[in-house]
């Protein structure tokens, strides 16, 4: 160690994380969240490591570490949320984690050792929403793709013949096919705590996650199992409460279902006060308001956590008394349905999307798309930062996938999935 520490390490930091899958464009109150979490030997660590997932002695390859001092380091830093641990089924994969989802939440959900959640919480905010520099990197281009999605409430979805809700839409359907549960500290809820503008009377325990993804956070102390019986209280106290459920992208394997609210969550709070609607991924579904039945209530505005419900004045007739009827901001709309559960004549309800919603297959797919659309793909395929020959073939397909026609193709339906097939074939 020590190649780096001479120089600004965590300048070096800042730009290896802005290379992975979600970007972390630069600025003081980055350096100030990245020295509140990394000591510089972690921080050189980071900078030297492949970017793919990697078996501990791949780790020790590239960065030049020995493995018994890399046997020490890497599972001290999972444990603070800074490196992920992947079991592939024989051995542990070791990768770095980006911030979201990864070392903000993970610092978030830690409830042991040498803590300041509070300092963290002021620090991860400054950065988050201080210019919205990091919105605009991440979301700024229309980027379809992001790592969380938005899940219907089932019951919600209009009851018609031709209207199907997919097993990967419906939280029933995730819970059932798992048989390992787990909850933690909601890392919203507990950034806003300590801030002091938690709006909601919920408990702080309230993010949910299920198989692999429980075990590596039981794993690693960032939460504790519980049994099915608890677990489902957890989404029933969110139905009565209206909570939006959001869960991993992807139609195979997610692994975790957030509880989200419009006074504590970050992705609401992007969207509503950042403008950027991409940052939580619809459902295929949208809320409508069949204006005949609607009473004017407006509890689904209340309801509604992006405040894309509002309420207007239906025509009348001189001398008529004037009503009012529920209208659903269609740019906005989650199809989460929580505006649903509120109302009484059940005149809100969701409806299929015209527009097809682009969901990835699984982890893989989300993980390359996203890095396409933020120009960070070729760091994935060359994944040696220590390489000069893997460095100049980054610079040569960085600069031809950022051509916009090229990226524009293989985002589309016609080329996505034999792009996708390609890559995945390759890294096999």
């Amino acid at each position: 160690m020590g190649h780096i520490i001479g120089k600004d390490v965590y300048r070096q930091l800042g730009n290896t994380l802005d290379n992975t899958p979600v970007r972390m464009p630069w600025s003081k109150a980055m350096r100030d969240m990245l020295e509140a979490l990394y000591t510089p030997g972690e921080a050189e660590l980071i900078t030297r490591m492949p970017y793919r997932p990697s078996t501990i002695q791949r780790v020790a390859r590239v960065t030049g570490i020995n493995e018994p001092r890399l046997h020490k380091m890497l599972p001290e830093m999972c444990h603070k949320g800074l490196i992920c641990d992947i079991h592939d089924g024989e051995q542990y994969q070791y990768m770095i984690a980006p911030f979201v989802i990864g070392f903000f939440e993970f610092s978030m959900m830690r409830t042991r050792g040498e803590l300041q959640p509070a300092k963290w919480a002021e620090l991860f905010q400054a950065y988050m929403f201080g210019d919205n520099a990091f919105m605009e990197a991440n979301f700024g281009d229309g980027q379809q793709v992001s790592v969380m999605r938005a899940l219907p409430y089932e019951e919600t979805v209009r009851d018609v013949d031709h209207v199907e809700i997919l097993d990967y839409e419906k939280a029933s359907a995730l819970i059932e096919d798992q048989d390992l549960f787990a909850v933690s500290l909601c890392a919203c809820r507990h950034e806003k705590h300590h801030l002091g503008t938690q709006g909601c009377d919920v408990p702080l325990e309230t993010c949910t996650s299920m198989g692999s993804s429980a075990e590596f956070l039981i794993r690693n102390e960032f939460a504790r199992q519980v049994d099915k019986s608890e677990f489902l209280d957890i989404f029933a106290r969110s139905k009565d409460m209206g909570f939006t459920l959001s869960t991993d992208n992807v139609k195979q394997g997610a692994g975790f279902v957030c509880h989200c609210c419009g006074c504590c969550c970050n992705l609401m709070h992007g969207i509503k006060h950042s403008g950027y609607p991409g940052i939580l991924v619809t459902s295929s579904f949208i809320a409508k308001c069949d204006e005949d039945s609607c009473n004017g209530c407006g509890k689904c505005v209340r309801a509604c956590p992006i405040d894309a419900v509002t309420m207007q004045e239906r025509p009348t007739s001189p001398g008529e008394k004037k009503r009012k009827y529920a209208v659903v901001d269609q740019d906005l709309c989650l199809g989460c349905g929580v505006c649903a559960l509120k109302c009484k004549p059940k005149s809100m309800e969701l409806h299929k999307r015209d527009q097809k919603v682009f969901h990835p297959e699984d982890s893989f797919e989300r993980v390359i798309i996203q890095s396409l659309e933020r120009d960070t793909l070729q760091n994935l395929i060359f994944d040696n930062p220590n390489s000069q020959v893997e460095g100049f073939m980054r610079g040569i397909v960085g600069g031809f996938l950022k051509i916009s026609p090229v990226k524009k193709a293989l985002m589309g339906e016609k080329l996505r999935s034999r792009f996708l097939n390609a890559i995945r074939n390759a890294s096999g």
